[in-house]
Order: structure tokens, then sequence, then C-alpha cells
């Protein structure tokens, strides 16, 4: 088995590689530490499994599985996130991923996950699957951030993260003009006029921590 870790953090690389190998140990596990070098290595390599860190610097996970399924269509992408929140997990999902894992359950069910990808299957951890099931059944109403289109969203994200415009443009492969437009409707659908008014919605909902 082929394997790629992308996480920018090397104890959270090293903590799943030591369950892979303790599950596979024949598995040969590559390793990435930002969205460009995911990019780089998907298009020169063909693996098996590619396990994608949501946050990761450079672009962010969720742009990067865009990217990654885009040039293959067939790559398998398990999300790894340290949220649980609803959007990140319905963008992963109509993106493509193959499964959604937290961190704080990854131990326990990495094994499990990468069993039922490998087997054609779609895996949700169980925080994960609890988390929508409250949510299917709460009656609540879609928030506003759930209303952006995924490029508003990307758009969005870049921002309250503290992204110059050229640096979302270059991120997006859009010009700074666009990104200007995407804002604009960003802070039209979530009725907002100033940068820190998003920023705070962020933290609100969890979008950022």
């Amino acid at each position: 088995m082929n394997l790629l870790i992308a996480d920018d953090h090397p104890i959270v690389r090293n903590g799943i590689k030591d369950i892979i190998n303790e599950l596979y140990p024949s598995a040969i596990i590559d390793e990435a530490r930002d969205t460009q070098e995911v990019i780089k290595k998907v298009i020169l390599n063909n693996y098996d499994l590619i396990i994608l860190d949501i946050s990761m610097p450079g672009g962010g996970g969720l742009n990067a599985l865009d990217q990654i399924l885009k040039s293959n269509p067939n790559n398998k992408v398990l999300m790894l996130s340290m949220y649980s929140d609803e959007q990140y997990i319905n963008r992963s999902l109509k993106l493509g991923a193959a499964g959604y894992l937290t961190k704080s359950v990854a131990a326990e069910e990495l094994g499990m996950a990468i069993r039922k990808i490998m087997n054609g299957e779609k895996y949700l951890c169980s925080e994960v699957v609890s988390k929508m099931t409250s949510y299917i059944y709460s009656g609540n109403e879609k928030l506003k951030h759930e209303l952006l289109s995924e490029r508003e969203f990307q758009v969005f994200i870049g921002i309250v993260n503290g992204e110059k415009t050229s640096e979302i443009g270059d991120k997006l492969n859009i010009s700074p003009k666009t990104v200007s437009t995407y804002r604009e409707r960003v802070m039209f659908k979530l009725e907002m006029k100033k940068n820190s008014e998003l920023v705070q919605y962020a933290i609100r909902n969890k979008l950022i921590s």
C-alpha cells in the first residue's frame, strides 16, 4: 500500500505513521507539509490513499482536495481535521472526499477508516456521524455561511485567516479583482461590512480556531 500523509505538524504525521506501520508493516508512506507539496506529489506519484489535513498551509485542505480530485477523480482522500463542523464535512464530501476523520478519534478509528475506503466505501468517524445526525434532526435553519458557493467559501476562509487579496488570488488561481468580487458577495450574503466581522463570525461558528 502506498500512502501520502499531508499535515504541517510533524507530531501528527509521526503519530499517523506509527498507527499505519502497526496495521500495515509493508506500507510505503510519503509525507507532505503544505498544499503545494501535496499537489506536486500527487501529480508525480500514484497513491492508494491520501490522508489530508483540512487546515493545510499554502491554500487549505479543501482547495488541495479540489485540485487533487480534478487531477485524478479516482484518488481516494481521507480528510483529517480538528473540526467536526457540518460545513467542513459537507464541503469535503461534496468535493469528493472518501472519508472524514477528526483528530480526536484518529488513533481509535484510523484503521477502520483505511479498510473501509480501500474497499470502496465512504467513512465518517463516530464523532462526525453523531454531529451530523443531531444536525439533521435539529430542525435548525441553515447558517449564513452555508449559503456561500464553494468559491465564495474559499475566499471567506482566506480572509478570516488573514490572507491578502493577492495571496488568495494566487492560491485559487484567480485575479485580485475577482477575489474582491467574491468578497463583496460574501459580505452581502453574511450581511457584514468589515473583515473583522467576518473573523468574529468564523470564530463564533468554529470555522477557525
